[in-house]
């Protein structure tokens, strides 16, 4: 036993950690900074895995929530990594290689990379920022967010239509695509949003693309310069910061209220943004919807600053309470004077409702822009393949596309219910479940006593032991989750995915995330 604490106590001493009980800095304050420095001062390598939480409560005689605290902290501002059923690992990659571009500066890496071979590493590391937290992280695991029941879509009629078109294919089907997209593709999806969400859309201001990223990237790569203010949403899908981050705009963080994005805080923080992306349908990941009248105090914002909205409308075709507030973009068109420039660029994708592989997705441009668009998508862009547009063209002119959605919506509206009620049955005191009004996930916040033993990230790593994927919240801030603007403290929890578990899979999978958190 002896020699087990001298050897848990070196390790301790080998990170030279010590906490000073005489000074003024709080114990987790302290051993964040202690970890922070022993991290850029390269006494821990790149990639090296650190303690476990436990040991090191144990050797620094402190509580654990104070080493999660400071690893929390650590993880969320890029020194530390977690890893689901590994453990906790130094960054390969740190935020000061990410911060600092300058030929001269200090690097915690290799002396031999050059500045040449830095500066791409930092431009790759910001594109690809917040790709781990991205919805459908875990699979097919149970819980996993943003996940599709796959085994219900009909491949049947998907083969037949592929077969027929590229049996003998029309020889125009075999040219170089236009810039936009198929145009049939194009019309169906503009009839689509007309019938469905009001969105104002002619065939002409549709650009098919290869999903909600690369929707972003062009409307980025067209609009902003670098250092000019974004607002994002905090939390928001992470998956949309690399794009406007690769453009080298400086993202300002929103925090959110009950009717969605605070205008009243980004007015406070960056009143000059050039650009605003939100999900006023449902917000990834808190889930909630954006009110009417907060919609139109943000049309009235962007008006006033000349600026641009782009609304994600990742998967506004599964709401399950209530009637559907019309797409902001609709509600832009429609409130807009004479001479008012539509402010609101739309993207949706077909991954949610179709299957993630299919890889396409659609931005709707305003009309003056058409033109601008179209010549920066030839110049930047070789455009998704052809192949399967017609095919999805056919799938949306011939019904299947809606009879899938409102077949679909009656399936996930049904296990939404089996989650919120095994969720009553055993998660009681651990999570409360959120019912929002659609989508494919819940957040189940943590309850008082669960969140003093844990943190959400921990609860995480408990469940992925346990074969389950939800997400910890606190992974879609852009910082560390913190009392906002709105000096209200962060909500955190997990994200728990229901639409691909069957019916039958849903009470052992709550009774089995139960286990884990009581453990």
């Amino acid at each position: 036993m002896g020699q087990v604490l001298r050897h848990r106590r070196s390790r301790a001493a080998l990170l030279g950690l010590a906490l000073d009980r005489s000074v003024r800095d709080s114990l987790q304050r302290q051993l964040y900074g202690q970890v922070r420095e022993a991290v850029l001062a390269g006494r821990v390598a790149p990639g090296s895995r650190l303690p476990s939480t436990r040991t090191l409560a144990q050797e620094l005689v402190c509580s654990r929530n104070t080493v999660l605290g400071a690893f929390d902290q650590l993880i969320a501002e890029g020194y530390l990594e977690c890893r689901a059923g590994s453990g906790t690992y130094v960054s390969r990659v740190l935020p000061e290689t990410l911060l600092t571009r300058s030929a001269g500066r200090e690097t915690t890496g290799p002396a031999n990379k050059s500045a040449a071979q830095w500066d791409a590493l930092a431009r790759g590391e910001r594109l690809a920022f917040g790709r781990e937290s991205d919805s459908g992280a875990g699979g097919l695991r149970p819980f996993a967010p943003g996940v599709p029941d796959l085994s219900l879509f009909p491949f049947d009629i998907w083969g037949r239509l592929l077969g027929r078109i590229w049996r003998r294919p029309d020889p125009t089907l075999l040219l170089p695509a236009p810039p936009a997209g198929h145009p049939p593709l194009r019309a169906a999806i503009a009839g689509y949003l007309r019938g469905l969400r009001s969105v104002a859309a002619a065939p002409e201001q549709i650009f098919i693309t290869a999903g909600a990223q690369p929707a972003l990237d062009l409307v980025a790569r067209v609009l902003l310069e670098p250092g000019d203010p974004v607002w994002i949403e905090e939390p928001g899908y992470p998956g949309l910061r690399g794009p406007l981050g690769s453009t080298g705009a400086r993202l300002v963080p929103v925090p959110l209220d009950d009717e969605g994005l605070s205008v009243t805080a980004g007015r406070a923080l960056a009143e000059d943004a050039r650009l605003a992306v939100v999900a006023p349908s449902h917000q990834y990941p808190r889930g909630t919807t954006m009110s009417l009248a907060r919609r139109l105090e943000l049309l009235a914002w962007a008006r006033q600053q000349d600026a641009w909205l782009v609304e994600d409308d990742y998967d506004s075709e599964y709401r399950y309470a209530g009637r559907p507030l019309a797409a902001l973009q609709g509600l832009d068109a429609e409130r807009a004077g004479p001479g008012d420039r539509a402010r609101v660029f739309y993207i949706g994708t077909f991954s949610k409702v179709l299957f993630p592989a299919i890889r396409l997705g659609y931005l709707v441009v305003p009309p003056d822009l058409v033109e601008a668009f179209a010549r920066a998508r030839a110049a930047i862009d070789a455009y998704p393949s052809a192949i399967v547009q017609p095919a999805l063209a056919a799938f949306m002119e011939e019904g299947h596309f809606a009879a899938h959605v409102r077949r679909m919506r009656t399936v996930y509206a049904r296990r939404r219910e089996g989650l919120l009620a095994a969720g009553e049955r055993h998660l009681a005191g651990l999570l409360e479940l959120t019912p929002g009004e659609g989508g494919l996930h819940l957040v189940g916040h943590m309850a008082a006593a669960l969140a003093r033993r844990m943190s959400d990230r921990e609860a995480e790593t408990r469940a992925a032991a346990a074969g389950l994927a939800p997400r910890a919240l606190s992974r879609f801030y852009l910082g560390p989750p913190k009392a906002s603007y709105l000096e209200r403290p962060p909500p955190l929890g997990l994200l728990l995915g229901f639409a691909a578990l069957e019916d039958e899979e849903i009470e052992p999978a709550v009774e089995t995330l139960a286990r884990a958190l009581r453990a």
